[in-house]
């Protein structure tokens, strides 16, 4: 018969192995006696290398120095302190690098000698979670404020080109024109920079189609290969048979161009680039750098040059508005921040790899594009816009006074008969109250109990004759419309407000 003992002994081993977490056991002086499969590995030691050491070994060095005095002091004091609680520490790996543990230490006693057990808890995956859900809200919390910025402007730069433009047909002499062409120019400038902001907020006005990403990066390297010159080294390695994308194919290429030129800044004296396509697939194995990233097939561009590297400060701040580590005058932060706005917004995201001195890779992940939504590919052939549609009363509402009053001219200099309305709530009522209109011209954000898509969704089921046309500061419009209305961009010019209106005003 087996001695019970023996039993025990053989089950407590079982279980001490067994275990997820990592065990260590260790004397007053902190020596290892015994460590489980699972310390083993944590701390990347071969199995039984563990005991004999001293749990000094496994600790950042700071830590370590004072360990024996915090020891020194329970055992003469009785101190319980951690004994019996858990906290968050570093350990230390064989090869010296750190990683975050929850620890928790017992006390026992045998044959008038204390012996401690510690419980470690890897917290790697725990703190990665973390800092992709930081990255996540801080990034929509930039999102949203640039996104109301840009709306702002918008709404500004609509009244200074919409004014300029009337003035240009009122204004004689060359050194009148001279300046309002200065200006207008100046004005155009300004509604570029906010296109830009919104690509970031992810409410960019995107054009997208079923793709092949290997011709766009042939297309993108076509013209790179000119701009960066003999000192670079570019390989380009395409996966066959890639599956198709949904992207906007511009802004796909600006993104790949930022990219490519940032590379060729870090690598001032030259070096290699390369470019690599294939189909990833992100699961619970593969954990991505934000938290809201959805698993499934991916199709990834991946980046590398050989420069300088970044340090984990600065990767951390890479995709944020504004940041940047070039000198005054050389950088303005927008770029790599587009680039993030413009991934998110099609369904996908970047990811970034870096080490000091060893270069960057950014990974680009695209959804992939379903079969039965590439056989289904728009027809874009654009259509003939006819000249003129006659004579039409189009409602104007807008809770911006300066941008109404705009458009109001705007419209009447076009031969429309026009009304306006500051809010939505008092364009329904107008419209009830029998005005006879041929087109809503609504702007979209406004106070009351109806935004412009509310109103445009009312005025649609109960006067179904009467066209709609909307229009944003934001690049697309909170209420995800677009798909269902035509939507004007603001700031448009006089000219795009014509062609829309004949369009819509005869049917297309």
């Amino acid at each position: 018969m087996i001695d019970s003992s023996f039993q025990d002994a053989t089950l407590l081993g079982a279980v001490f192995d067994a275990a997820v977490d990592a065990i260590l056991v260790a004397d007053r002086a902190g020596m290892i006696a015994r460590a489980n499969t699972a310390a083993e590995d944590l701390f990347g030691y071969d199995v039984g290398r563990l005991a004999g050491l001293s749990v000094n070994d496994l600790m950042p060095d700071a830590v370590a120095l004072r360990h024996d005095g915090y020891m020194s002091h329970h055992l003469v004091t009785g101190d319980a302190r951690i004994i019996g609680t858990g906290r968050k520490v570093d350990g230390k790996r064989k090869d010296g690098t750190l990683f975050p543990l929850h620890i928790s230490v017992g006390r026992t006693d045998a044959e008038g000698e204390p012996i401690f057990i510690a419980i470690l808890h890897d917290l790697t995956g725990r703190r990665v979670i973390e800092d992709a859900l930081a990255q996540s809200q801080r990034m929509d919390a930039l999102g949203q404020m640039t996104g109301g910025i840009a709306h702002d402007f918008n709404n500004l730069l609509t009244v200074i080109i919409g004014n300029l433009e009337l003035l240009q047909s009122k204004v004689t002499g060359d050194d009148g024109q001279s300046m309002l062409a200065d200006a207008l120019e100046a004005a155009t400038m300004g509604a570029d920079l906010t296109a830009r902001l919104t690509v970031f907020s992810r409410h960019g006005d995107l054009q997208t189609e079923a793709f092949d990403l290997n011709q766009g990066c042939e297309r993108a390297l076509a013209i790179l290969k000119r701009t960066l010159g003999a000192d670079y080294q570019i390989y380009v390695d395409l996966a066959a048979d890639l599956p198709l994308i949904a992207v906007d194919p511009t802004q796909l290429q600006t993104a790949v161009v930022n990219l490519v030129l940032n590379a060729r800044d870090a690598m001032p004296d030259g070096g290699k680039l390369t470019l690599q396509t294939q189909v990833a697939v992100i699961d619970d194995t593969r954990m991505p750098q934000e938290a809201d990233v959805a698993q499934g097939a991916y199709v990834r561009l991946s980046i590398t040059d050989t420069g300088d590297g970044m340090p984990p400060d600065v990767q951390r701040r890479a995709f944020e508005l504004f940041f940047t580590t070039k000198p005054p005058g050389k950088g303005t932060g927008l770029g790599l921040a587009m680039v993030y706005g413009f991934l998110r917004q099609s369904g996908g995201y970047i990811t970034l790899q870096s080490h000091p001195g060893m270069g960057s890779t950014f990974a680009l992940y695209f959804p992939i594009l379903p079969d039965i939504a590439a056989r289904s590919v728009a027809d874009t052939t654009p259509r003939a816009v006819p000249l003129s549609c006659g004579d039409r009363t189009i409602l104007i509402v807008d809770d911006n006074p300066l941008v109404r009053s705009l458009s109001v001219r705007r419209i009447r200099a076009l031969g429309y008969r026009s009304f306006e309305a500051p809010d939505g709530d008092t364009a329904f009522a107008m419209l009830q109250s029998g005005l006879q209109v041929d087109l809503l011209f609504t702007d979209v954000v406004m106070p009351g109990m109806l935004s412009g898509y509310d109103l445009a969704i009312k005025v649609q089921e109960a006067f179904p004759t009467i066209k709609i046309l909307l229009t944003s500061g934001y690049a697309a419009n909170p209420d995800n419309s677009a798909s269902v209305f035509a939507i004007l961009q603001k700031p448009h010019g006089q000219a795009h407000l014509a062609e829309t209106l004949q369009s819509i005003l005869a049917g297309d």
